[in-house]
C-alpha cells in the first residue's frame, strides 16, 4: 500500500516517539485471540492528525487505522492523564532550553458556551402556540390512538 501525503506529513518523529512511548499504557495480547492491536505509533499519529487538522474521527485517512478505534485510544489516554503528562514534560523541557518566566503569565481566549435561542429577557413572539401543520379543522377532533374509533367530520 502506498503512503499518502497525509501519513508522511503526520508521521511521528523518532525524537517525539522516544519521549511518548514510555508513558503509553502497556497492552497485552488477548488470551481469547481476536484482532491484533494497532501499532501505537500509528495510533499516536492518527490522534495528532485529528487534533491538528480538526477533521472528524470517522473522516481521518484509513492509513492510521479505524477512526472509531483511534478515538477509543484517545478517550482512554485522556482519562489516564497521558496528554497532561506530555504537556508537563514539554513544559519542563522548554523551561530547561529557553526558560519560562513563572512569575508572569497570561492567557487569552474565550471558551464560553454560546446561548441557545437568545437571552432570557427577550420579547415573546406574536404567533400562536400552534404551528400551521398542527392546525385542526373546525369541528374536527385530534387523532386518537390506533384502534379507537371516533366520529370525525371531514373538512370542507
Amino acid at each position: 500500500m502506498s503512503r499518502s501525503v497525509s501519513s508522511e506529513f503526520f508521521e511521528v518523529p523518532e525524537s517525539l516517539w522516544q519521549r511518548v512511548e514510555p508513558l503509553l499504557p502497556k497492552y497485552r495480547a488477548s488470551r481469547q485471540g481476536g484482532r491484533p492491536r494497532l501499532p501505537m505509533r500509528k495510533v499516536l499519529a492518527g490522534i495528532l492528525y485529528v487534533l491538528r487538522t480538526g477533521c472528524q474521527w470517522k473522516a481521518m485517512p484509513r492509513e492510521f487505522g479505524s477512526g472509531s478505534a483511534i478515538h477509543d485510544y484517545f478517550q482512554e489516554w485522556t482519562e489516564s492523564g497521558l496528554f497532561e503528562k506530555l504537556w508537563r514534560l514539554a513544559l519542563e523541557e522548554y523551561d530547561e532550553l529557553v526558560g519560562i518566566d513563572w512569575q508572569w503569565q497570561s492567557l487569552d481566549g474565550a471558551l464560553t458556551k454560546a446561548p441557545l435561542g437568545g437571552g432570557k429577557n427577550r420579547q415573546e413572539p406574536d404567533r400562536s402556540g400552534q404551528a400551521r401543520s398542527e392546525a385542526v379543522c373546525p369541528g374536527r377532533r385530534r387523532r386518537r390512538a390506533a384502534g379507537r374509533r371516533d366520529r370525525r367530520r371531514p373538512c370542507a
